[in-house]
């Protein structure tokens, strides 16, 4: 079901013609078919385009978040979204660069499914003559006979075209090779495709840059079917400035699931955006207006230290993803750790999430502040940590520790928990058993 809070964030930004220009402007084209075709398409009448989403894990992340607000951005200009997650493109996987997938048991795909069908649905709205339709390739799938399949399906494709894919060529290129399983990733992403064409007359394909090969399997397999021109455009990969890529393979993954990223953590990766980033991620991830983007931008240049940007960048990515309440509680919790707040009045599961992102013990109830020091790292030795309280820079709980004997009994938060603070911005949490 959408989710009517995220919705009501979001609109069209009119000082642009038309969706296209808006969505070159954002940056978020950085490969597609004939762009002439397309500006005309998005400037006519709806058309039906879709994006796919594999069950790879049981949430999606930052890069998924970009293809979904792309969604979300084309709903906005009156065309009609699919959202497929592949409850049979995920029992394969695409194509590692360097090395092939451990499959996910079936009944664990089929778990993640509704998972992501859940996440992705909060995103586009369920309402009017251009609500979101969910699909899932198993429905299509499941039911070829592998003859059907070869018959009907791959004799569309050459071999020597699919062996040019990226993915694929970096593979056979490696010592590990390429199995025909995830060699046929690209014929059933084809089929997803000429599926969807025939079934909605689906006009148009969005995904990441890294997919150009899949995508365009789909674009060929449809010409070569039906004889239709179909479109598809390919979003950049985002990364730092200094080539930086997020992603679960790269174990660095921003996961929409609070579960397994926090909204505290996930509004700490925002607000610490560089200087050289936070622009490009405000018009890809917000909706914010270009007038407000450029004034954003003019700030950054002229007054950096203000950091407005990236506040803004933060409440406006994290209200879209877990909701105003849930950002509003992740800056007390930053507030209150630095000093400006009062620790005892966040709530407690705000509190621990945040102490989990710094560096922390697990300690007992009695436990020496000196001994924290070291254990959690803000000083290297215990003659450190005496000379650190002695001079007035140890904070326990914002409170300045006097004693180099003090230990942490009767100074517990809710929850069991503590934080350890040296000087003005070194911070550690420590959890008592």
């Amino acid at each position: 079901m959408s989710d009517p809070a995220i919705l009501s964030q979001q609109s069209n930004d009119s000082s642009f013609d038309d969706v296209w220009e808006e969505i070159v402007w954002r940056g978020l084209v950085h490969v597609s078919t004939d762009a002439a075709e397309l500006k005309e398409l998005l400037a006519g009448p709806p058309i039906t385009y879709y994006c796919g989403f594999d069950p790879t894990a049981p949430s999606l992340h930052l890069g998924n978040l970009v293809q979904i607000l792309l969604m979300r951005r084309l709903q906005l200009a009156g065309h009609h979204p699919l959202g497929l997650v592949g409850g049979s493109t995920g029992l394969i996987g695409d194509p590692r660069p360097t090395a092939e997938r451990t499959l996910t048991p079936a009944d664990t795909v089929a778990e993640w499914v509704g998972y992501l069908q859940a996440q992705v649905s909060r995103f586009l709205s369920a309402e009017g003559d251009n609500a979101v339709t969910m699909v899932n390739n198993l429905d299509w799938t499941a039911p070829l006979s592998a003859i059907d399949f070869l018959r009907e399906i791959g004799k569309y494709f050459r071999v020597g075209t699919m062996l040019k894919k990226d993915a694929v060529s970096a593979r056979l290129n490696s010592d590990a090779g390429i199995s025909y399983t995830e060699f046929s990733y690209q014929i059933l992403q084809g089929l997803d495709y000429l599926e969807l064409h025939r079934t909605y007359n689906c006009m148009l394909q969005t995904g990441g840059s890294d997919q150009w090969g899949n995508l365009t399997s789909g674009t060929d397999l449809v010409r070569r079917a039906e004889g239709d021109t179909v479109h598809a455009i390919g979003t950049p990969l985002i990364t730092n400035s200094d080539g930086t890529k997020f992603g679960k393979s790269e174990g660095n993954a921003i996961w929409l699931d609070p579960k397994l990223t926090s909204p505290y953590a996930f509004y700490q990766f925002w607000v610490n955006t560089d200087d050289a980033d936070v622009i490009f991620r405000l018009q890809v991830f917000t909706f914010l207006s270009r007038v407000e983007i450029e004034r954003l931008a003019d700030l950054v240049a002229t007054e950096p230290f203000r950091r407005e940007a990236q506040r803004t960048l933060a409440y406006e990515v994290t209200s879209l993803v877990h909701g105003v309440p849930a950002t509003d509680a992740a800056i007390h919790a930053a507030e209150a750790l630095f000093g400006q707040g009062d620790l005892a009045d966040l709530d407690p599961s705000t509190l621990e999430a945040a102490l989990r992102e710094l560096p922390n013990t697990t300690t007992t109830p009695n436990a020496a502040i000196i001994q924290l020091l070291v254990d959690t790292g803000l000083t290297t030795s215990l003659g450190e940590a005496r000379r650190a309280v002695k001079q007035g820079g140890v904070y326990l709980n914002n409170a300045k520790v006097t004693s180099e004997d003090a230990t942490i009994e009767g100074s517990t938060l809710a929850g069991g928990v503590a934080v350890l603070r040296r000087g003005k911005k070194t911070l550690a949490g420590v959890f008592v058993q």
